[in-house]
């Protein structure tokens, strides 16, 4: 079985905005619908917030209205007519390292891991 690394695929989703950028990061990438306060522009390379997760959304998930499986259905079909964003991450990480941040602690429950998979079908 081929890991991501092994079929070309480099995308990251364990940091937050909030951490440190280092060279290992590639691209920083931040995916998130509106700007972090406190974060100034020079700790990412591209902001993309069409791929962040929609305001009322987010809201619900964070209430705890929303189990994970209803999460990612809603996130993953507001990916829809998005297709030519995730075939050009998609080609970033063909070329390099690209780190996708938002604000989110656990990327295991965050939609960057969502967006992963999602980008995962164009390589």
């Amino acid at each position: 079985m081929s890991t991501d690394w092994e079929i070309g695929l480099k995308i990251k989703t364990e940091k937050t905005i909030y951490d440190a950028a280092e060279e290992s990061d590639g691209k920083r990438v931040l995916v998130m619908r509106y700007w972090p306060r406190g974060v100034s522009k020079d700790k990412v390379n591209l902001w993309i917030k069409d791929l962040g997760t929609e305001r009322e959304l987010i809201r619900k998930w964070k209430a705890g209205k929303l189990t994970w499986a209803e999460f990612k259905r809603t996130y993953n079909s507001g990916l829809r007519g998005k297709e030519e964003m995730l075939k050009e991450l998609a080609a970033e990480s063909r070329s390099g390292i690209i780190t996708l941040l938002c604000g989110c602690k656990n990327d295991a429950r965050c939609h960057r891991s969502l967006l992963k998979l999602a980008i995962q079908k164009y390589v």
